[in-house]
């Protein structure tokens, strides 16, 4: 009776193993391609920007350097009057945005800004402006503010590091409890540990669902609308999130079993399968599907995701359970074969980390001059430390003293777990971050990924600025006012001062342009190298106003 009750279950959990890769085939088939470079930067425009044509043209051309995707109601150009200049929905064909005008329009100066998504879904803004006829006082846009909250930035990367920290608690336990787990022990507590992974990576999933939402339009948490909502799960990073969940789902039948006794040779391959694939849609979602081999980085950046969740997972394996439990028999028979895994999960790591720098990285420059390339570094530094550590492990097991003295080979499993948390902190960071091979081609003042970004608080008013690329020559300026509540500011004027104390430039004023009623943006010549001093004045009303500073660092 016994065995008729298990083979329904195993066949459900096969019929149900398969139907999660049905779905992961048909989705990858319906999912948008993706360009072959990430962070789109607008090339030209049409009216050029600050030009002046003679009449009003009817349609304004937005041609970009890659394939971009609609943010709705985000694209919009202003009248000299304030009005609204664009007449219907804009069109997109590959880089290339095409926008509906009044040509009957006033004459004067016109403002146009938008906000798109490029092909590693991350949001790219900007505005400029042109005049018909003769230049004017530029307008304001009376818009919403069109960059995301940065409460929802930060809540992006802390729902990539969860679903990093849940894809190692479950593919940790449900590894040794596959092969490595003693028959004689307990399985209730890696068990939990498994179905709290699985949990926390599903959780971290429909977040990014969510986030995703605000993230590319603009706006603070809740500010989601059905029509954000169709636009994020049309795209490719929507399908590859609902891939994913739907082969969690499905990979549910086949854990019971194997969480509970030891997995037949046929679940265990199809778990492999489910897992496998489940792996590919954390590169599918980001910077690997858009860089310029997507193929490769696709492939080496899910080897280098699994190759940490084993690693990772399996140490806390050891520092949680077998070490405090196992008997020195059973560790004399359990430590070298992970030893071997461990090996096999580093090579792999240092390997495909290898190829994904030499993709996302491109010049040793890059290293040092993009925030990209810094984290890299820290990333390395972090690992290297693990890596010394691992090698003090391995020598432990190979001289046989880590079964007759576990609590050596645990303290250095807790260094190597503790520090590799930090890595994967650093890790959910990256994946938020410029790919140094587009920050160093160059970046525009449509890009949001400025080189030197800081947040200047007083009592009135929170002010972030952004200048990019912070180097000697023209530099753009962003300024975003927020109030004691991080929302969005009024600001009725803005004025900025640039100086260089130490070379003896006095303070040069920033001509400003309101973008919207919170944000202003302006270009300035920065000529030296040096510890440049941004003064910032805000004036909120007749009488309320604050003036804050920072010290830009001009290479």
């Amino acid at each position: 009776m016994a065995g008729m009750t298990v083979a329904p279950r195993r066949w459900a959990g096969r019929l149900a193993a398969a139907a999660g890769l049905l779905v992961t085939v048909v989705a990858l088939l319906i999912a948008p391609a993706t360009s072959a470079s990430a962070h789109a930067v607008l090339q030209s425009s049409s009216p050029a920007a600050s030009s002046i044509v003679p009449s009003g043209p009817s349609e304004v051309v937005l041609t970009f350097s890659e394939s971009v995707r609609k943010v709705p109601g985000k694209i919009r150009v202003i009248a000299p009057d304030g009005s609204r200049a664009d007449r219907g929905e804009p069109s997109f064909s590959g880089g290339v945005v095409t926008i509906p005008v009044d040509p009957g329009g006033a004459r004067g100066t016109y403002l146009v800004s938008f906000r798109v998504i490029s092909a590693d879904s991350h949001p790219v803004s900007g505005a400029f402006t042109y005049s018909v006829g003769a230049a004017s006082t530029p307008p304001v846009d009376s818009g919403t503010d069109s960059r995301a909250n940065p409460v929802v930035g930060t809540a992006v990367k802390v729902a990539r590091f969860l679903g990093y920290a849940g894809l190692v608690l479950l593919v940790g336990p449900a590894l040794v409890l596959a092969a490595l787990w003693p028959r004689r022990l307990s399985r209730r507590g890696p068990t939990r540990l498994a179905w709290t992974g699985l949990g926390l990576v599903a959780v971290a999933t429909l977040a990014d669902l969510w986030l995703q939402v605000p993230y590319t339009a603009g706006g603070g948490l809740f500010d989601v609308t059905g029509e954000g909502f169709g636009s994020v799960f049309g795209s490719a990073f929507g399908a590859a999130h609902l891939v994913r969940l739907g082969l969690l789902a499905a990979s549910v039948f086949l854990l019971r079993p194997l969480l509970a006794r030891p997995a037949g040779r046929a679940d265990a391959i199809i778990l492999a399968v489910l897992g496998g694939a489940a792996l590919l849609t954390w590169p599918l979602a980001g910077h690997p599907a858009a860089s310029p081999a997507p193929a490769v980085s696709v492939v080496v950046d899910a080897v280098h995701l699994g190759s940490m969740a084993v690693w990772l997972g399996g140490l806390l394996m050891l520092a949680v359970f077998l070490l405090r439990q196992a008997d020195e028999r059973e560790l004399g028979a359990i430590l070298p074969i992970w030893s071997r895994w461990a090996a096999l999960a580093v090579s792999a790591l240092l390997l495909a980390g290898t190829v994904q720098a030499l993709i996302e990285v491109a010049t040793p420059r890059a290293l040092i001059d993009t925030t990209y390339g810094r984290l890299l570094l820290a990333k390395i530094g972090l690992f290297a430390i693990v890596i010394a550590v691992a090698a003090y492990s391995r020598h432990l097991v190979r001289s046989r003293v880590a079964a007759q003295r576990p609590v050596p080979v645990r303290r250095a499993v807790l260094v190597e777990l503790a520090v590799t948390v930090v890595v994967l902190a650093v890790s959910a960071t990256l994946v938020q971050t410029t790919p140094a091979r587009t920050a160093v081609a160059g970046p525009s003042a449509g890009s949001e990924s400025g080189f030197f970004s800081t947040r200047l608080s007083s009592p009135l008013l929170a002010v972030e600025v952004e200048v990019s690329p912070a180097e000697r020559g023209n530099n753009s300026v962003h300024l975003y006012a927020y109030d004691k509540n991080n929302q969005p500011l009024l600001v009725a004027e803005w004025k900025a001062t640039v100086a260089l104390p130490s070379a003896g430039i006095e303070p040069i004023e920033v001509p400003l342009l309101r973008l919207t009623d919170s944000h202003a943006y302006g270009d300035i010549s920065m000529p030296t190298a040096g510890e440049w001093q941004l003064k910032i004045t805000a004036r909120t009303t007749d009488i309320d106003q604050a003036t804050v500073t920072a010290t830009v660092p001009i290479r």
